[in-house]
């Protein structure tokens, strides 16, 4: 059993969790401060209520691919592939715009939080529901994300359900360490070096979009003459070619195999593969630039303006 899968989807949920669980600890601290406790189950229920939402989301993706394959069975080998591929995409474009503007974002999640907070309780007798949606809006947001991903790699079973499951569990851990024992953690820089792997993780992502969409119009070109001229570039002699990748740039497979230790450790968190073709390459050196280049200028700016702050668990 290929437990690299879970590694992934630990990380993502284990950043998301974290967020998501300081939403919840500096909302049971203000309920605690406005003697307000008879809404601390209001709280509990939206991070219930928000985790099983966010796993109904997954099931309803993974309904809507076997759905669109059942209608043309014949077409089951193509849909399947190209619906992952579509969801790669969607969860490349959330994350990295989750990464980018969370991390301009996070000096404020606190008075953000309690502003909303003080909104609620302005509401009397609906105070509660306020509390709930502030709560449940928060892990739906983070728990969407997570369930994206998981469904752009929804072949590898329930592998990836258990890497997100882990990070569930340590995420709540570490929001009991913060907020019941006070243990003192740089929030900060936590969310700095997740994010790090979360870009290269995300830069594998587009790797694993594009070799799904090659997957897809290749079987759709092979099984159908008037599809024949969606592979732009095929090496019909050559045991492994691509459709619409261009050529290849390594073939490692024989060197460090990407099924085999440690080449699917690298596969899982940093996008290695042990085919890599020229639009693959060019595609995950491109995201790295922009998308990463700017992960680390918000890090640079948030970090000069910040300094003076101290992080949110040692307040």
């Amino acid at each position: 059993m290929n437990f690299s899968a879970a590694l992934p989807t630990f990380v993502i949920t284990l950043r998301e969790g974290v967020e998501a669980a300081l939403v919840v600890g500096i909302v049971l601290a203000l309920l605690k401060k406005a003697k307000q406790q008879r809404l601390s189950p209001w709280v509990y229920a939206g991070v219930g209520v928000g985790i099983v939402v966010s796993a109904l989301i997954g099931f309803l993706f993974t309904w809507i691919v076997q759905a669109l394959s059942a209608i043309n069975p014949q077409y089951s080998s193509v849909v399947e592939p190209l619906m992952e591929g579509v969801f790669s995409v969607l969860a490349i474009a959330m994350l990295s715009w989750m990464l980018i503007w969370m991390t301009k974002q996070a000096k404020f999640m606190k008075a953000q939080v309690e502003g909303a907070l003080t909104d609620a309780l302005k509401q009397d007798s609906y105070a509660g529901w306020g509390v709930f949606t502030l709560v449940f809006v928060a892990v739906v947001r983070e728990g969407f994300e997570t369930v994206l991903f998981i469904a752009a790699n929804f072949q590898q079973g329930l592998i990836p359900s258990l890497g997100a499951l882990g990070g569930i569990a340590v995420a709540a851990a570490i929001g009991v360490l913060l907020f019941q024992w006070g243990v003192k953690i740089n929030i900060r820089q936590f969310f700095q070096v997740m994010g790090v792997f979360l870009v290269l993780i995300v830069a594998g992502l587009v790797v694993t979009a594009l070799h799904k969409f090659d997957e897809a119009f290749a079987t759709l070109a092979l099984s159908n003459r008037a599809s024949e001229s969606l592979c732009f570039y095929y090496e019909r002699f050559t045991k492994i070619h691509s459709c619409i990748l261009g050529p290849m740039v390594w073939n490692t497979s024989n060197i460090l195999p990407d099924e085999q230790f440690p080449g699917v450790v690298l596969k899982a968190l940093f996008g290695y593969r042990q085919y890599l073709y020229v639009v693959q390459a060019v595609g995950y050196v491109v995201f790295l630039v922009t998308v990463g280049g700017l992960y680390f200028r918000s890090i640079m700016g948030t970090g000069s303006a910040s300094a003076k702050n101290q992080p949110v668990a040692q307040k």
